[in-house]
Order: C-alpha cells, then sequence, then structure tokens
C-alpha cells in the first residue's frame, strides 16, 4: 500500500496539462469525493496496522498536498498562456450585454416633474394608506359622497376609516398642514380605486396633481402654467381648451383639453372626430378646503389640477390599453429602452 501511494506521489509530480480539460480529468481521477485515488486510499485507512496509521496517514497527506498544489499552478499556468495567445483579436467588439430599461410609465413621470420643477414647483410624497380625513373630508367630499362607496374605494376591512387613497390630493392637505404660504407643488403618486379592469380602465393607476397656493393667484394663472406644460410636452402648437365641470375640493372646476396629438386637430377615430382630447381635471381651490387646512381663504387662493400619468402615455406613445402598463411583457417594454 505504501508503495502505491509513492507511485502515486511520482505520478502528481511529473504530471503535465496541455489544456484545461487535461487538467480536470487529473483532478477528477485524483480528488473527486467519489471515486478518486485519493478518497479510495483514505477509505482504506482503517484496515492499515495501528502502529502504521501515522506513517500512512503522513504520506496520504504528502499525495493530497502535491495534487492540490499542481492543479492551482497549472490551471493559473494555462489561463495566462490563453490571455497571452496572438491569434486573438483584441480590437474586436465585446459580447453586448443586455441592459435594462426605464418603464414608460416612469419616463412619462421623470418628463412632467421636469417641466413642473423648471417652472418653480417643488415636488412632494405622501402615504398610499389614507385616513378618511384626508382622503375625503379636508378635500371638501360630502359624507354622503359616492366616492365613499365601496365600488368606488378600497376600505381597509379592520377600520373603514382607512383607506386605500383614490387621488394623490391627500398630499395636497398634508403638505398645506405642514407648509405656510406661498405654496408651489406637484405630488406624483400610486393610487387605487374598485373598478374593473379593462382596456381604459384599472384598480391601481398614477397620478400627478398641482397645487399653487399664494396672494391673488387667480384662473388665468392657472391656464397659462396649464398652456405652458402643454406645449413643453406635446409640442409648441398645441392648444388647449377648457370645459366647465365640478369637482368638490375646486370651485370653480373645469377639465381641460389638448389638441388631438394624433391627427394634430384635425379630427380622428381617437379624439372621435373633435380634434380634442381630454387630460386632465382643474380648477381653484375650494375656499372650504383652504379653512380645513388653517388657511385664510380671505387672504389667499389657490389653483389645483390632476392627471393620470397611463393616460397621458397613451396619448404620447400610442397605446390603446390601460393593462400593457402593468403587464411587464418584455416586447412592449424594449421599445423604450433607449428613450
Amino acid at each position: 500500500m505504501f508503495d502505491q501511494v509513492k507511485q502515486y506521489i511520482e505520478e502528481a509530480k511529473q504530471f503535465e496539462a496541455k489544456t484545461l480539460d487535461e487538467l480536470e480529468q487529473f483532478r477528477i481521477k485524483f480528488l473527486s469525493k467519489k471515486h478518486g485515488i485519493i478518497t479510495n486510499l483514505f477509505k482504506e485507512f482503517r484496515n492499515i496496522p495501528n502502529e502504521q496509521k501515522k506513517e500512512y496517514g503522513k504520506i496520504l497527506n504528502e499525495l493530497k498536498n502535491i495534487v492540490e498544489t499542481k492543479v492551482k499552478t497549472l490551471r493559473q499556468q494555462l489561463i495566462d498562456q490563453q490571455a497571452k495567445r496572438t491569434d486573438l483579436d483584441l480590437t474586436l467588439p465585446g459580447n453586448s450585454l443586455s441592459i435594462g430599461s426605464l418603464h414608460p410609465l416612469t419616463i412619462v413621470k421623470r418628463q412632467i416633474l421636469e417641466i413642473f420643477t423648471n417652472m418653480g414647483f417643488a415636488v412632494a410624497h405622501g402615504p398610499e394608506i389614507e385616513d378618511d380625513w384626508h382622503n375625503f373630508t379636508a378635500l371638501n367630499f360630502p359624507h354622503d359622497h359616492p366616492a365613499r362607496d365601496m365600488q368606488d374605494t378600497f376600505f381597509i376591512e379592520r377600520n373603514p376609516d382607512v383607506v386605500l387613497r383614490t387621488h394623490t390630493s391627500n398630499t395636497q392637505i398634508r403638505y398645506m398642514e405642514t407648509h405656510k404660504p406661498p405654496i408651489k407643488v406637484v405630488l406624483p403618486g400610486r393610487v387605487y380605486r374598485n373598478e374593473a379592469v379593462s382596456a381604459r380602465a384599472h384598480y391601481v393607476f398614477h397620478q400627478i396633481e398641482g397645487l399653487y397656493v399664494d396672494k391673488n393667484v387667480s384662473f388665468a394663472d392657472l391656464k397659462q402654467t396649464l398652456l405652458l406644460f402643454a406645449q413643453e410636452f406635446f409640442g409648441p402648437n398645441t392648444k388647449i381648451r377648457f370645459r366647465p365641470s365640478y369637482f368638490p375640493f375646486t370651485e370653480p372646476s373645469a377639465e381641460m383639453d389638448v389638441t388631438c396629438t394624433l391627427c394634430g386637430g384635425k379630427g380622428c377615430n381617437v379624439c372621435k372626430y373633435t380634434g380634442w382630447l381630454e387630460i386632465l381635471g382643474c380648477g381653484m381651490v375650494d375656499p372650504n378646503v383652504l379653512s380645513n387646512v388653517g388657511i385664510d381663504p380671505e387672504e389667499y387662493t389657490g389653483y389645483a389640477f390632476g392627471f393620470g400619468i397611463e393616460r397621458i402615455a397613451m396619448l404620447k406613445y400610442g397605446i390603446n390599453d390601460l393593462r400593457i402598463f402593468l403587464e411587464n411583457d418584455k416586447r412592449m417594454l424594449d421599445q423604450f429602452m433607449y428613450l
């Protein structure tokens, strides 16, 4: 047995490999945990007479160290040799790596925020789980308003006064509670409504709202701000129009349309041949809302506006199904890799 081990030691010392495959075969032959030579020799240890076990163990460890050193040394030599090969063209471009891209909603949100921050608006965020006061009551929603019904709002079952926010207007209230006028802020975020999922509706979507409160703020200021936004985002030839509407937290209230981005206002099936597309709701902040947050409506006025990011993205990129934004279809996302 001792003679056999010595032969293996000699074999290991003399071994040379020209390729990494040859070296791997040598490693498996000696060091494999199942059928390697060294593994089998250690299994024979129990059959060695007690007075010879010390010497046998010593020579086995010597064999193991020689093999492991040989494998480590030859592997590094072979790797270095491959790196120095003259038949490799080091000027060739490397293999391209697959990189990620921004989601179209993220792209649109950043573009919108950049426009408003350039106009002097700050950016603020608020909680998605909200209490009734900040989500409804402080915003002048009557207690019997349909938006409070179960079919429109997700209520937290253990506490019916806590909801998943239905708009980012809750952040308007929180911001006005902690900041004194002048206030000029945009508020992006995710919102939830208990709606059936379809091509034009979803139970989760994204909004950006704007708020400006100061002395002598007028509807003309609101119109000028939104016109500048529309022309910056959709193009310098974009026109806007306002239609009377109703929101509990603004008075007067309006909905704003822009010239259709697809037909340039000439009329098409997307704009129902009107040449206009609705993009947002807006209005002057109701005096009751200002009073609810401790701002004197006799001294200050303000305007607010809000729109869905998905709606803007659908218009910008010609997407006709809202559900696409949340499906994580790589074929769709790859289209935005270089935007």
